[in-house]
């Protein structure tokens, strides 16, 4: 075992998607086995047009698919001034307008032709999630102007078989208080399930529970985020024992919160000084103990899942964090690399302050990424440097570069996090282009696919199937 694993329920098995990175958040489908070569024309099991707008991934648990959206609407705010834009930023608008949001539901009968819209990237950053935040390395920026028009938060559910809409739900309609960046969307946050439920955070839009046929459990409003520069929100909720733990880092008072998974209400909030972070926390357990970790511009964190206390903390991290942390045996990897590049491997055992202390396992500073999070495959860490083409390797025990800085063939920008099985490791690039390499110590490519979509989202793997989400579209890749 290169990675102690750490389930969000017995509920959910191994071979599930069921939380952004996948089942042991690390980026890896170790029981799986997809495909290794796609296009328009092969290993396309089925393609299906996404309603709104969102850059989250999609998780799958069992036979179902499920994705959140936002999705603009018609309706305009009361108190719109004379004369304000009614267009938003060109990722935040939908990519089928004529799609008309359909009020909540319960599963069961579905309504309409399939329809679809997931996403496969960080948890995490302001594009994706991400995942994710987008910064200024992905082009242009935020600080537009807001949205007047409302918006339908919605969470869809599809048949993983056949990528049929079984049901969807709006959890709230609201007009979202920033513009963001704009590679960002309004759906960023990837949901995550225990098995039992679907847990959604739409950030100021509310943290939203819902059963596994739609029906709206709860919902808790925590605020409205003041975004660094309005570059958006994108960090995903961690689910564990009954637990829904929800970072909100801005630039007003920061905080992370633990709620019931069963009813929402509050279990324990630990305020923190923190500018706007879009890491998504890690949930594992230790030594009798179960850890949250959560990353941010002046110090990781570790937070006693029971209790909130703090059980230690490290500075050293550079600015705009988004990679998630990541669980190697008994330490814990962070990386950032906006305006600066680190990554950190610090011990689980660890207690109190140990910024700049001998105990910590190792320290790179040389390259790192920005938006995507890295992927653990069998003791070794993949990533991009920044938000680039450019591959880098590293033995997650000792930080040993494994692969030096390498350009990925036919990708320039990355926001979409890599993912590993079956011996390989995959890389999307923004542009739709997917290269799979061979897992090892030196580069070798295995092959180079291409979509005709934009995907920020991180790919989910289940089986023998990939998930995609595009901008336009969700896909699976099968062997066929």
């Amino acid at each position: 075992m290169y990675a102690t694993c750490t389930n969000v329920s017995a509920e959910v098995s191994t071979t599930d998607w069921p939380q952004w990175r996948g089942p042991d958040a690390s980026g890896t489908a170790t029981a799986s086995n997809p495909p290794i070569s796609w296009s328009e024309s092969e290993n396309v099991a089925w393609k299906v047009a996404v309603p709104g707008a969102g850059s989250s991934t999609a998780i799958v648990l069992g036979d179902r698919v499920y994705v959140s959206t936002a999705m603009k609407t018609d309706r305009v705010k009361e108190d719109a001034t004379a004369g304000a834009s009614t267009t938003d930023t060109a990722e935040n608008s939908p990519s089928n307008t004529d799609e008309r949001p359909r009020g909540p539901r319960d599963g069961g009968a579905r309504e309409g032709g399939p329809g679809a819209e997931n996403r496969g990237g960080d948890r995490g950053g302001p594009g994706g999630g991400s995942r994710g935040a987008r910064g200024r390395r992905g082009g242009g920026g935020g600080g537009g102007s807001a949205p007047t028009n409302y918006y339908a938060f919605m969470v869809l559910c599809y048949d993983k078989a056949t990528g049929e809409e079984i049901w969807r739900t709006t959890a709230t309609e609201q007009v979202p208080h920033e513009a963001g960046h704009n590679t960002n969307t309004f759906a960023s946050s990837s949901p995550v399930t225990d098995g039992k439920r679907l847990y959604v955070s739409f950030g100021s839009r509310g943290v939203h529970c819902l059963d596994l046929n739609g029906k709206l459990l709860w919902s808790k409003d925590l605020g409205k985020m003041q975004t660094r520069a309005q570059f958006g929100e994108g960090s995903s909720p961690a689910v564990h024992d009954g637990t829904l733990v929800v970072p909100f880092d801005h630039e007003g008072d920061s905080f992370i919160v633990a709620l019931d998974a069963e009813t929402g209400s509050e279990k324990w909030r630990q305020q923190r000084d923190e500018q706007t972070t879009w890491s998504t926390p890690l949930i594992t357990q230790y030594d009798g103990r179960t850890q949250v970790i959560a990353n941010g511009s002046n110090r990781v964190r570790s937070y006693d899942l029971a209790t909130g206390e703090v059980i230690w903390e490290c500075g050293g991290q550079a600015s705009n964090p988004i990679p998630s942390p990541v669980r190697f045996e008994d330490n814990v990897i962070v990386m950032t690399g906006y305006r600066g590049y680190a990554i950190y491997s610090i011990p689980l055992s660890s207690k109190g302050d140990i910024t700049d202390s001998d105990s910590i396992t190792w320290i790179e500073e040389d390259a790192a990424p920005y938006v995507p999070s890295p992927v653990l495959y069998k003791g070794q860490l993949y990533f991009v440097k920044a938000n680039n083409g450019v591959l880098v390797s590293r033995d997650a025990k000792t930080g040993e570069l494994l692969i030096d800085q390498t350009r990925l063939p036919n990708i320039s920008t990355v926001y979409a996090s890599p993912v590993a099985a079956a011996g390989h490791i995959y890389l999307t690039g923004r542009d739709g282009t997917t290269v799979v390499l061979r897992h090892g110590k030196t580069f070798e490519v295995v092959s180079t696919n291409k979509l005709d979509d934009t995907i920020d989202a991180s790919a989910a793997i289940v089986g023998d199937e990939i998930f995609l989400r595009g901008k336009e579209h969700l896909y699976c890749i099968r062997n066929q």
